[in-house]
């Protein structure tokens, strides 16, 4: 005996088949997820990160800036490593305190183009940076003059910690950074060049390291205003080449180079 579906029974038939088999097409996995390929929407950059970039540019245009209207024309990985010194900096000093300066862009003109303002006044290849601080000059030195050696020294172990990691960082095989200070550095190696930005007077730095100039190198004494009582107070031995009037852009106060060599038969015996 058969039954005969009516009309309406075929039609809600029907209608539960379609729609079962809709639920299924909508449950099933499609190919891309099965095979593992599920597309996921791009993530957004966020807002720190998005200010972290624009600062970055800025700070490399005004070194690209600065450089060039100090007539030094640094390729770009130069330029983006002292933009990266710049953010090392930045970030360690918020908790190490390395340097008064909290700005980055003045960094920029205070620590990077100050640093760089000196490279006509290097002399041969080896540079002793005394009292380096947070690196300065000698890590804008090492970026900027590739042939040179330089060795920073500093007494103080968090700041030679800092210099540390960004001569690491950084990538820069001709700089060193070494924890002491200068009247007790010994080295078979004399240096050519003896530079400091922040030792205190131009006597206390030939006292402290005329043990570690090669003969015929050259002390530079970096100052703000020209050192005139520092300059009458210079012990026997030594012989003022040049005070040079530093031109660094950004900066309004008023900034020196004092190049100073030792004479052989000035010095103690020993010292040169």
């Amino acid at each position: 005996m058969r039954l005969k579906l009516s009309p309406d029974c075929v039609d809600t038939a029907s209608m539960r088949t379609a729609g079962m088999f809709l639920l299924c097409l909508m449950a099933s996995p499609t190919d891309n997820q099965i095979h593992g390929y599920r597309s996921q929407p791009k993530p957004q950059a966020t807002p720190g990160a998005t200010w972290r970039a624009a600062q970055r540019a800025v700070l490399k245009q005004k070194i690209r800036t600065g450089t060039l209207a100090m007539g030094l024309s640094l390729p770009a990985v130069s330029i983006e490593r002292l933009a990266d010194y710049l953010a090392l900096l930045n970030k360690w000093n918020r908790t190490y305190n390395l340097t008064a300066v909290r700005d980055p862009e003045q960094m920029v003109y205070r620590h990077v183009l100050d640093s760089l303002s000196v490279i006509p006044y290097l002399h041969g290849r080896r540079v002793l940076d005394i009292g380096t601080g947070a690196g300065l000059p000698g890590i804008p030195l090492a970026v900027a003059c590739p042939e040179r050696e330089f060795v920073l020294l500093d007494s103080n172990a968090k700041k030679i910690r800092f210099v540390t990691q960004a001569i690491a960082t950084l990538q820069l095989p001709n700089a060193q950074a070494i924890l002491g200070r200068a009247e007790k550095l010994e080295t078979v190696e004399k240096f050519d060049t003896l530079i400091s930005r922040a030792l205190g007077g131009i006597a206390d730095m030939l006292a402290l390291s005329a043990h570690l100039c090669s003969p015929g190198g050259h002390f530079v004494a970096m100052k703000g205003v020209y050192p005139q009582e520092e300059l009458a107070a210079l012990p026997p031995g030594y012989e003022v080449l040049a005070v040079e009037a530093l031109q660094v852009p950004g900066l309004d106060g008023k900034r020196h180079a004092v190049i100073i060599s030792a004479k052989a038969s000035g010095l103690p015996e020993g010292k040169n």
